[in-house]
């Protein structure tokens, strides 16, 4: 595996091909023992030795209220130690993680406890009136009070006292007993049902296993081959319900034994204090991350301390993004690329040296990847854009209780079908053009979103931009570009100033400017939420 053109721009520290071993993922958590801080929230720390005695002691309460190896347990919980201990504690006893937002309406969350099975449920004590109870067993609720130091708890209970638990119990109940060892798993068994395809419609569970998660974190470790083993500090804003914020925050920090900095919401006045607090050496993040850290920061001018790795994920990074955040800032981004279905990530750039403005990089170890044509899935010359493929240890067994979708997109050999179009470069360097459901074809031309997108975020009064196909009685489909600005700005001089950059079909043919676009919980834009609003 790992066989292609890539490998002569690995790094040479990077084996293409690497070891698993066969254990659970909370082994990793076990193995950092020590009394080094895991985590910190608002000043609090805990250290690993208390966050393995916290999960075990969750553990042992999930068993005592009936929880047995394979049960899903849910969590709906922002980025709090609460939440860390109780992925670990979930896994410890035998069970399967469901992660859910927090910002989940009441039907939203009751379709993905009923789609999983959940048999209980975690969440913020806030959410009580958005909890289906009637679908649930057992429900515990956490309260950020009991995360903070005793002061700013203090101060938090003189604004706003904890609201009282009208049906169900204390999470902090769950850890007033004794931890007792993890019930035995195996590699193969699931850990993790992460929920996909909100942006392009309804929700799957994707069925992560023990080896999935171990293969990924493995995978990282390797590609931040410069970074000191518990020696390094990780910016924890993109929220650990998200499988990237899983894998690079809290899954990739504990196999490290890094100091994870959690940031329960994004606030940017509060993250520029955080970073200069506590100076983190590695900065996972989204787009509209970086793009409203360059807002902030041109708001409120000022140093930000050095990052060792800036890394950019979950969306397709912008090249004027990445431009104008690495001039503001001297922290340099890389792009990577994941999905859920692969736990998540196959491909990023060389943190070190190597990397190319506009690619989402290189396949990662034991990852291969191909381009093919999506109508025949035939192999694509160097170059030219398919729908691209990737195959390895972290691929995903399947979409819970979904054979025919599963059958859809994962071959028996093992190929994920990504949905994405891409190409790669003689160099063996990918370049992601768009989902393949948002291909536009207008009078039998293929446009690619992104490309039309990349030249309009080049106008300065342009903040962000989605590009999207609507019907038309001539072209068959034309384009329109939907508009985030931050000045006054009209068609008309968007108009001249694509037509610049553009060949004319690729123009867009209608522009609705809007203070902001809809987004998922790590920033990326919902093209489907777009496409299905009514035309004015």
């Amino acid at each position: 595996m790992a066989d292609g053109p890539w490998l002569a721009h690995y790094p040479p520290e990077v084996p293409p091909e690497l070891s698993y071993p066969e254990a659970p993922l909370h082994h990793f958590l076990e193995r950092a023992v020590s009394n080094r801080t895991a985590l910190i929230f608002f000043g609090r720390r805990t250290s690993y030795a208390a966050f393995w005695r916290r999960a075990l002691t969750l553990a042992a309460a999930l068993r005592m209220r009936g929880i047995k190896p394979g049960d899903r347990v849910a969590t709906a919980l922002p980025n709090c130690p609460q939440a860390a201990v109780a992925f670990f504690g979930i896994l410890a006893a035998g069970a399967v993680s469901v992660p859910c937002n927090p910002l989940y309406t009441e039907r939203e969350l009751a379709l993905q406890l009923r789609d999983s099975g959940s048999r209980g449920l975690i969440a913020l004590d806030l959410l009580q009136p958005r909890v289906p109870r009637a679908d649930l067993e057992w429900v515990a609720y956490a309260s950020i009070g009991e995360a903070l130091p005793t002061h700013l708890a203090l101060l938090q209970r003189l604004r706003q006292r904890p609201p009282a638990i009208a049906a169900g119990e204390r999470y902090a109940d769950l850890l007033a007993g004794t931890p007792e060892p993890p019930t035995p798993v195996a590699s193969d068994d699931l850990a993790v049902l992460q929920y996909t395809g909100g942006t392009t419609g309804t929700a799957k569970g994707v069925m992560l296993s023990h080896r999935n998660l171990v293969a990924n974190m493995i995978q990282t470790l390797a590609w931040m081959y410069r970074t000191r083993p518990a020696g390094e500090v990780i910016l924890g804003v993109l929220p650990l319900f998200h499988v990237y914020g899983l894998s690079s925050v809290l899954n990739y920090g504990v196999a490290s034994r890094a100091t994870l900095v959690l940031v329960p919401r994004l606030d940017y006045g509060q993250l520029v204090g955080m970073i200069r607090r506590h100076r983190p050496s590695i900065f996972p993040g989204a787009p509209t991350m970086y793009a409203g850290l360059i807002q902030y920061l041109q708001a409120h001018p000022g140093p930000l301390p050095p990052i060792e790795a800036g890394m950019s994920g979950s969306a397709p990074l912008p090249v004027e993004v990445q431009h104008r955040f690495e001039a503001l800032t001297g922290i340099h981004l890389v792009e990577g690329y994941g999905l859920s279905e692969a736990s998540p990530v196959t491909h990023c750039n060389p943190v070190w040296g190597g990397a190319r403005v506009g690619s989402i990089g290189l396949p990662w170890p034991d990852t291969d990847a191909r381009i093919i044509d999506p109508a025949t899935g035939a192999g694509m010359p160097t170059g030219d854009v398919g729908e691209l493929c990737v195959r390895g240890p972290q691929v995903m067994r399947g979409y819970w209780r979904r054979p025919e979708e599963t059958a859809e997109v994962l071959s028996a050999d093992g190929w994920l079908r990504t949905g994405d179009l891409a190409r790669m470069d003689e160099d063996g360097y990918f370049y992601i053009a768009g989902r393949r459901k948002d291909l536009i074809i207008a009078s039998g031309f293929n446009i690619y979103p992104r490309e039309v997108e990349d030249i309009l975020r080049m106008h300065p009064a342009v903040e962000d931009v989605a590009v999207i196909g609507v019907p038309d009685h001539y072209r068959g489909e034309t384009v329109k570009a939907v508009v985030q600005t931050h000045a006054q700005l009209s068609a008309e001089e968007l108009d001249v100033f694509c037509r610049k950059h553009l060949a004319p079909y690729k123009v867009p043919k209608h522009y609705e400017f809007r203070d902001s676009l809809p987004r998922s919980a790590v920033g990326k834009v919902l093209y489907r939420v777009l496409r299905e609003e009514p035309e004015p």
